[in-house]
């Protein structure tokens, strides 16, 4: 039997098309701006230090506390998203990260700083599962691995105008009036979302939610990882975001800067060449999951081997400064990180019914954001303790690569096999859905 991705309808499948695509973009839009606010401090990384006058193990804080509060409310978004939808976890999402992103902008301490940021990590937390959530809601399942990517494309296009227009406001206009115009655009979507984002299209609403209670959500969690599919989703995004999100979201520049000798500018250009990559390669893989479904271990183990390859390269190369081609390449590979992490979800999403969507996501999302906010720390710490080695700091990293693989290594057949007896139930359902 072909692992391809059924042709069939699924039981209820929605229809998609252009209202679909509107109503979905509105959340792709609120995502956009959560990913402008989370990726900022990774281009005032250096201000950031000099403003509150903190080490590479505070500084790190920020990015730490912020994953932290990140990873820690996954399964409780994922279920509020399942009890209560989408709209109005959405809702709350934006109201929290933009007065996070505020607060960040007018914090005249770095303990409220640090506030700021734990409550911007709070509101972005409710954005992407929420997203996930919608799309499923909105187009057939076939479109799902597409969707997610094109999801987190988006989410890169946020990291975009941080990386471009963040950085440049800084320098033009200063830390406050950069971080509270960058806060409007939290209005601006909040607004579009209580306006014109409805749940799901009629004649699809979701069956009524049981009671909710301790037992319900304790049921919830343990049927969703049960799955094979959940656990080795977690672990493949565990695995493959972690590089490219540290190097994005906080030592990127300094390790550019600092550590390579180049100028501000130089360094923007790269982290920009990143996320471009990130774009295009997104469009690529959920191109092909989405026609291969057996493609998804062998588009994520390649991943992780291919930067951990370029990864070594750049820091144990024998000079005292990697030559720019070497960093170039290692640029347009850890844009290749983001999308193989959305594998992750391609295996739990066809693990788990409609109503456990959002808790198997927000379990699978978790992976990721633990490894990046465990090596935020293990780096700052490591620099602190080696008189800002990078080379030793950022060996950190093939740690938690090795402790990845060897996981999707153990679960892949696992959730293989699980994965073919959901499929031809689907199929046999599709076959006997009323006309």
């Amino acid at each position: 039997m072909s692992s391809a991705s059924p042709t069939l309808p699924l039981p209820g499948d929605p229809p998609g098309g252009r209202r679909a695509a509107r109503v979905w973009g509105i959340g792709v839009a609120v995502y956009f701006v959560a990913i402008i606010f989370r990726t900022s401090l990774g281009v005032a990384g250096l201000d950031a230090a000099d403003r509150f006058d903190v080490n590479a193990s505070a500084l790190s804080t920020f990015s730490i506390l912020q994953l932290l509060v990140y990873a820690g409310m996954q399964i409780p978004v994922g279920l509020m998203v399942d009890r209560l939808g989408t709209k109005k976890v959405l809702t709350i999402g934006v109201v929290l990260f933009t007065v996070g992103q505020l607060g960040f902008a007018l914090s005249p301490s770095y303990g409220m700083a640090l506030a700021a940021r734990a409550l911007l990590g709070c509101g972005d937390a409710m954005t992407f599962i929420s997203v996930l959530r919608l799309g499923s809601r909105w187009f057939p399942a076939r479109r799902g691995p597409l969707i997610g990517q094109v999801a987190a494309l988006f989410g890169m296009a946020g990291n975009l105008v941080s990386t471009l227009f963040i950085a440049r406001a800084l320098h033009s206009y200063g830390w406050t009036t950069t971080f509270v115009g960058s806060s409007l655009a939290g209005v601006v979507v909040l607004v579009l979302l209580l306006l014109f984002l409805k749940d799901h299209p009629e004649g699809h609403e979701p069956p009524p939610a049981e009671h909710a209670g301790a037992a319900y959500v304790r049921r919830q969690i343990a049927a969703a990882w049960r799955e094979p599919g959940t656990r080795l989703g977690m672990w493949v995004h565990f695995t493959t975001q972690f590089p490219a999100m540290v190097f994005l979201l906080l030592w990127g520049m300094p390790f550019l800067v600092e550590a390579q000798e180049l100028s501000r500018g130089t360094a923007g250009t790269l982290l920009t060449l990143v996320v471009l990559s990130n774009m295009v390669v997104g469009l690529v893989y959920g191109q092909i999951i989405a026609r291969h479904q057996e493609a998804r271990t062998p588009i994520a183990l390649g991943t992780v081997a291919t930067t951990a390859l370029l990864w070594a390269s750049a820091i144990l190369y024998p000079a005292d400064h990697t030559p720019m081609w070497l960093l170039i390449v290692l640029c347009l590979v850890l844009g290749a990180c983001g999308p193989a992490s959305m594998v992750g979800f391609d295996f739990a999403r066809p693990a788990n019914p409609p109503e456990r969507q959002g808790t198997a996501s927000g379990i699978v999302n978790m992976g990721g954001f633990i490894a990046s906010m465990t090596t935020l720390l293990a780096v700052g710490v490591l620099l602190d303790a080696t008189d800002d080695n990078y080379r030793v700091a950022f060996a950190s990293i093939f740690v938690l690569e090795a402790l990845g693989v060897a996981q999707i290594l153990r679960l892949r057949r696992r959730a293989a096999r699980r994965e073919r007896e959901h499929h031809v139930v689907s199929r046999v359902e599709a076959v006997h859905v009323p006309a």
